[in-house]
């Protein structure tokens, strides 16, 4: 006689690795079906794509993986070696390599026969769009979003991104020959609002103590929620992977390899080639990071098409200072953050040169300390580990200090 077992749960991790590596693997069967495929910037609407059923692959993801991989240096040396300048954002340099040699063995993906450009992100990202579509002789589709500068996106703003979503599908139908069905558009941004809200939740459950996981996870799984946002299937995989967090926490205990001794804010884009060094140096002297707005800005949510036009104006390097600051406190508040790690990323010359007065913020909200180290997202060259260990040990310093109740300051 025989029994049969139950199946086993797949993890949530494996599923999100799986989800992401599908969405190359996508790209290149709709390539050899003759289907055209695109290149796309991370914050551009993935529901227009989504909804027309045309596969996208995304050269900041791509180039993340290269440069975790140990293959940024080299990419980036091409680059400046064809003549882009080493203080170009390590991101378009590895793509603009890439779109050279045509191919990568840290990460493939087919070439693009459109680019879908936003500059939510940064005007960078127009430049770098500009130039594929010129080197490589191809369409640009550009959605312009305005920078808020006040509490949210006025009217204007909103009337002006539509009229471009109703172009980019416009556009995009054309290029591809594929028809726009807004039953499928509602069917989209239906999935895309769980799939973010489940990634958003999942998040936040680092407000436990100790937290489930480590911020350094959430960098790891967030290439999905930039690339599948609109499939089903990452919208169940966030799902699980709040299920395993809400078991951990009811049980007090935690993914985290270390103890938890302190809870810290880590600000910025996450170091790639140096992502075991940054996370291992934090693990030693038992700081967990519990606080990023990095992982969380692509949970894009909306209950409405304008409130969609909205988030998309409402992510993180295209609001004002004010608001950039204040995200950063009321996470950092929410996590009950001990001080804070601050990435001074030579790549994001926007994300980085507003952060002087936002660590000044955060210390006087929050009442915490702050320590920053030079880095770069993907180009190896800018880190030093030496100086990293040096100011996180210093941070662990001033965190072990007793306050005046005698406990220590965490």
């Amino acid at each position: 006689m025989t029994t049969s077992e139950e199946p086993t749960e797949v993890p949530a991790k494996i599923r999100l690795r799986e989800i992401a590596a599908g969405a190359y693997q996508a790209a290149w069967d709709a390539k050899a079906r003759g289907e055209k495929i695109g290149w796309c910037a991370s914050n551009f609407p993935q529901e227009i794509p989504e909804t027309l059923g045309v596969a996208v692959v995304y050269p900041e993801n791509q180039a993340a993986a290269i440069a975790a991989k140990g293959g940024g240096l080299e990419a980036c040396e091409h680059a400046e070696g064809m003549g882009y300048c080493a203080d170009l954002c390590a991101y378009a340099r590895i793509n603009f390599a890439f779109a050279d040699l045509k191919s990568s063995p840290f990460q493939d993906m087919p070439q693009p026969d459109f680019v879908l450009c936003c500059n939510n992100i940064c005007n960078t990202m127009i430049s770098w769009y500009e130039n594929l579509a010129h080197e490589l002789d191809i369409p640009m589709i550009l959605i312009d979003v305005p920078f808020t500068t006040g509490d949210k996106a006025g009217p204007e703003t909103i009337t002006y991104m539509r009229t471009q979503f109703d172009e980019a599908f416009t556009q995009l139908s054309a290029i591809t020959g594929k028809a726009f069905d807004p039953e499928r558009f509602r069917e989209v941004m239906a999935i895309s609002q769980r799939t973010a809200k489940a990634w958003l939740k999942a998040a936040g459950y680092s407000r436990y103590r100790p937290s489930p996981f480590s911020g350094f996870d959430l960098f790891n799984h967030m290439a999905v929620a930039v690339c599948a946002r609109g499939k089903i299937e990452a919208a169940e995989a966030f799902e699980a992977l709040c299920a395993e967090f809400e078991e951990l926490a009811a049980q007090g205990a935690s993914g985290f390899r270390g103890e938890e001794r302190h809870r810290i804010l880590f600000e910025g884009i996450a170091c790639w080639p140096h992502l075991r060094a940054t996370y291992s140096a934090l693990k030693d002297l038992g700081i967990n990071v519990v606080s990023t707005v990095y992982a969380a800005a692509f949970g894009i949510t909306y209950d409405s098409l304008d409130q969609m036009m909205e988030a998309y104006a409402h992510v993180p390097n295209s609001i004002s200072l004010d608001r950039a600051a204040n995200l950063r406190i009321d996470s950092g508040r929410q996590a009950g953050i001990d001080g804070a790690v601050i990435h001074t990323n030579r790549s994001c010359k926007l994300w980085s040169g507003m952060m002087p007065e936002i660590e000044r913020r955060l210390r006087a909200a929050l009442e915490v300390p702050t320590v920053t180290f030079d880095g770069d997202q993907a180009d190896p060259r800018v880190f030093s580990e030496a100086q990293y260990l040096t100011r996180v040990q210093g941070l662990a310093e001033i965190m072990d200090q007793p306050t005046p109740d005698g406990k220590e300051a965490s």
